[in-house]
């Protein structure tokens, strides 16, 4: 499905857009049948080499699931990255010289990676694979979580994490997403802490998140080891486009890959800030592709008045092509 919002109604003035990025989702918009449509497309980076490299079958965990087996971190991060770069591809050549620049949330910056040739598809499909595990048995060490703070300000949710901090408490900002979208990370303690307190701490709510532990946040330092080993072996290239990081919201040099990448485990998302200097660099067009459309909704809370496009199955390509006028 590709849903439009704000398109401009002309063609020309579409044609004519220079700041255009593509923005691509992390863990948590995988959903039982995503890319049915894509593997009979692209089987070889979504049958043979991805098998090869995952050891498990990579369509029978994302078109017949359960939602169980795919939502383990272990699984859902490698299926993510993989659809959503197939999805790329179906877009790639209507797109070529009209990207200015890209960004993933979390799991997604791998993605932009690859999609910019700064890394090649099957060393990150490796990296995403091993990072999925070891996130993985990094929350399993730990009984941790996270939870998304309704009315909250980047700077109200660090106030709230330093002040469980001072109490010896392991609170930690760990998504800035969007205006209203700040998310957090801690131990279960932390999180019922800020359950039962948030109206006196300001927070309209504190909702707890159904995800496997702290991601982003020092919960992780454990997984931080087996990764770097895997992000030792990638070949660092330059890129077709910018790619901008989660950890500084700046681009990329490619020197800065693997430190960058190595660091965005245990460190806020700051997504919120990488659409708003995206903006202000001249980036006024986001196209989301993969699965879901959080990264389209992020976009649109965070930019004022963006053209925002969501590509996330193989009919990208004839929207596209009619919004470009090829």
């Amino acid at each position: 499905m590709v849903a439009t919002y704000g398109l401009p109604d002309e063609p020309e003035v579409w044609r004519i857009m220079s700041g255009v990025a593509v923005l691509f989702p992390g863990q948590g918009s995988q959903e039982v049948g995503m890319g049915a449509d894509l593997f009979d497309r692209h089987p070889e980076i979504l049958g043979t080499t991805s098998d090869r490299i995952l050891g498990w079958s990579l369509r029978e965990v994302c078109v017949d699931g359960p939602l169980e087996t795919l939502t383990r971190t272990e699984h859902a991060q490698p299926a993510l990255f993989a659809l959503a770069y197939a999805m790329w591809l179906e877009i790639a050549d209507l797109l070529e010289g009209r990207v200015r620049a890209a960004a993933g949330h979390s799991l997604g910056e791998y993605t932009a990676l690859a999609a910019s040739g700064t890394i090649g598809y099957e060393a990150a499909l490796a990296v995403v694979a091993e990072r999925g595990a070891a996130m993985a048995a990094a929350a399993d060490a730990e009984p941790s979580g996270m939870a998304a703070l309704i009315g909250a300000t980047p700077e109200s949710a660090e106030e709230i994490a330093v002040r469980r901090r001072d109490a010896g408490g392991r609170l930690t900002v760990a998504n800035i997403n969007a205006p209203g979208q700040v998310v957090v990370a801690g131990g279960i303690d932390d999180l019922e802490w800020l359950e039962a307190n948030a109206r006196d701490l300001g927070v309209r709510r504190a909702i707890r998140l159904n995800v496997a532990g702290a991601f982003h946040s020092p919960f992780m330092e454990p997984a931080t080891a087996r990764l770097g080993a895997a992000l030792a072996e990638v070949v660092v290239g330059d890129g077709a486009f910018e790619v901008w990081s989660n950890v500084t919201a700046r681009p990329v040099e490619a020197s800065q890959v693997i430190d960058l990448l190595g660091r965005q485990v245990v460190s806020p998302v700051l997504f919120q800030q990488t659409l708003e200097n995206m903006a202000a660099a001249g980036i006024d067009t986001f196209i989301h592709v993969g699965p879901g459309d959080v990264t389209a909704g992020m976009a649109k809370r965070s930019v004022e008045d963006p053209t925002v496009v969501v590509v996330n199955d193989a009919s990208g390509t004839d929207v596209l092509s009619s919004l470009f006028d090829e």
